[in-house]
C-alpha cells in the first residue's frame, strides 16, 4: 500500500479524509498535535504521531521511516479571529510548519504535496468577480488568509525550484459531522450544538456576510481527485452559492425546531462581507463538483450533533 502522510488527520475534515483513504486502499500517516483535533475522530486503521509539524526533527524521523509517497497539509491554525488576535501563532503555524514539510517532502522524494488552502479568507472584500475565480489576485484582509496566500506562495516556489507536484485546493465553508462547535470557527457546528441545547445563538454583526458553504464530504472528494489526477494548480472547492448567516440561521431553527431570536453582537475582524467560490476549473480540470446540498448537509449535520 502507497504511504500517505496526513496533517491534522485527527481534525474534522482530515479524520474524514484518512476514513476515506483507508476505503481506498492506502495507508495513512497521520500527524496531528491535538490543538483541535480529537482521537475519538481517528480511524484505528490509521498509524498515529501527537506532534507538530513545526517541529523538523520529529518530522525528520516520520520522514524518514515511512517515505510517504503522497502529503495531504490540512494542519492549520484555522481561525480568521485568533490570527487576528495572535498573528505570529498564525505565521509560525501555517508558514513555518508549511517550509518543514516542503523540505522534508523534497528530501524524501515525495510525489504529490497535496495542500488544504482558503478560498473564504483569500480573496478579500474588493472583489470584482462573483463567484470569484481563482486567477483573481488575492488581497486576504487576515493574517489567516495572508498566512494561507504566504504557504501558497512557498509551495508554488518549491515546485518551480524543485519540481514538487502540487494541488491547492481553496476551499469555501467547509461544514459536517466532528466540526467542532465549542471554537471560534465553524459557525454551523456552532449553532447546531447552540440550537440543540436550547441555549442563546449569537451572530456577529448584521448577519449579512454572506458565504459559500460545502460538505464535508465533497472536500474529501476533491483531495482524493487531487490524488488520482496529473494536474498541477490552483483549485476552488466550494459550490458556487452564497448563503449569508441570517438565512443559515433560519435553516437550522427549521431542522431544530429552535424558537429564540439571534443575538446580534459586534462584527469581528478579518471578516469578508461576501465570498463565493466559482469552481467550474475543478469540474473541467479535477473532474469534481459538489453533490450534497446545502439543506441535506445541515441535516446530516444536526442528526450528527443530536448523537452527542
Amino acid at each position: 500500500m502507497s504511504s500517505v502522510l496526513v496533517t491534522g488527520g485527527a481534525g474534522f475534515i482530515g479524520s474524514h479524509l484518512v476514513d476515506r483513504l483507508l476505503e481506498e486502499g492506502l495507508h495513512p500517516i497521520v500527524v496531528d498535535n491535538l490543538s483541535s483535533g480529537d482521537v475519538k475522530n481517528l480511524n484505528p486503521g490509521a498509524l498515529f504521531y501527537q506532534q507538530s509539524v513545526q517541529d523538523s526533527e520529529m518530522m525528520e524521523r516520520v520522514f524518514q521511516l515511512h517515505k510517504p509517497e503522497y502529503v495531504f497539509h490540512l494542519a492549520a491554525q484555522s481561525s480568521v479571529a485568533v490570527s487576528t488576535k495572535d498573528p505570529i501563532m498564525d505565521c509560525e503555524t501555517n508558514i513555518k510548519g508549511m517550509l518543514v514539510l516542503l523540505e522534508k517532502s523534497v528530501k524524501y522524494g515525495v510525489k504529490k504535496f497535496i495542500f488544504s488552502s482558503t478560498g473564504g479568507a483569500m480573496y478579500g472584500d474588493k472583489i470584482e468577480i462573483i463567484p470569484t475565480p481563482e486567477n483573481l489576485d488575492p488581497h486576504p484582509v487576515s493574517p489567516y488568509g495572508i498566512s494561507k496566500y504566504c504557504a501558497e506562495m512557498y509551495l508554488q516556489f518549491y515546485h518551480r525550484e524543485n519540481n514538487i507536484n502540487y494541488i491547492i485546493l481553496r476551499y469555501g465553508n467547509v461544514y459536517g459531522p466532528r466540526q467542532d462547535p465549542n471554537g471560534e470557527a465553524g459557525v454551523v457546528a456552532i449553532f447546531s450544538k447552540r440550537m440543540l441545547n436550547g441555549e442563546d445563538v449569537n451572530i456577529f454583526g448584521d448577519g449579512n456576510c454572506i458565504r459559500d458553504y460545502v460538505y464535508v464530504k465533497d472536500v474529501v472528494e476533491a483531495n482524493i481527485k487531487a490524488l488520482q489526477c496529473d494536474a498541477v494548480g490552483t483549485y476552488n472547492i466550494g459550490t458556487g452559492h452564497g448563503t449569508n448567516v441570517n438565512d443559515l440561521f433560519a435553516a437550522l431553527s427549521r431542522i431544530t425546531n429552535y424558537q429564540k431570536e439571534p443575538i446580534y453582537t459586534a462584527p469581528r475582524k478579518g471578516d469578508v462581507r461576501k465570498s463565493i467560490l466559482d469552481c467550474s476549473k475543478a469540474n473541467q480540470e479535477l473532474g469534481w463538483k459538489p453533490k450534497v446540498s446545502l439543506q441535506e448537509g445541515l441535516v446530516m449535520t444536526v442528526e450528527y450533533f443530536k448523537g452527542l
